[in-house]
């Protein structure tokens, strides 16, 4: 059985990549299963650019193909701030609290909270890497939810004016229609199936 190489050390992010790629006939495998603690230099100016760094640093290393992705927030009001710099906005890499709290005190007093989650996979194979990109938008409320996901911090502060709910608040259901990453996977599902067979 083929292997696919889930670029990431993220538990979640890892489940939720086997989950939405099960129909696959191949053998999923983390950077701990291969003994990879090296992490490549994110130096990248958008989230393609990140994706593709990652997918070629973690293929080269491997030789397995490999799925990574890059995302993060952009808020309208902080001029698409955090943005690539999601994970280490003030210059470095910053808990989920730290950025909770960083986006809620640059918020104070805004009116445009409009927002937008951003997410490009990258797929490094022996045929080149291929991206694809999806998004989901909705506002920054004024309080902080209740409910927090370790390591998806921003979750507990996006909110759906159509769903009346945050992000972390979505029922399975509900996360299944506005999953980025599920959308952003769906787009290049043929490379997978290519790869499993090749």
């Amino acid at each position: 059985m083929k292997k696919l190489l889930l670029g990431t050390t993220d538990k979640g992010k890892i489940e939720e990549y086997r989950k939405l790629l099960s129909d696959l006939p191949m053998e999923f495998v983390s950077l701990n299963d291969l003994g990879i603690a090296e992490k490549p230099e994110v130096t990248g100016k958008t989230f393609e650019e990140n994706a593709v760094l990652k997918a070629k640093f973690y293929y080269e290393k491997s030789g397995i193909p490999t799925l990574v992705d890059d995302g993060g927030l952009e808020i309208e009001a902080l001029n698409g701030e955090p943005g690539v710099h999601s994970q280490r906005w003030l210059g470095h890499e910053m808990s989920d609290e730290e950025l909770i709290g960083e986006v809620m005190k640059r918020m104070e007093g805004q009116t445009n909270r409009g927002c937008r989650l951003n997410l490009v996979v990258a797929l490094a194979t022996p045929f080149g890497i291929m991206t694809s990109d999806a998004a989901v938008e909705g506002v920054i409320a004024e309080t902080i939810a209740d409910k927090k996901i370790e390591g998806n911090p921003y979750r507990s502060l996006m909110y759906f004016p159509n769903y009346d709910k945050y992000y972390c608040d979505l029922t399975d259901q509900e996360h299944e229609i506005l999953n980025h990453r599920k959308h952003a996977l769906d787009k290049i599902k043929d490379m997978f199936v290519e790869i499993s067979k090749s």
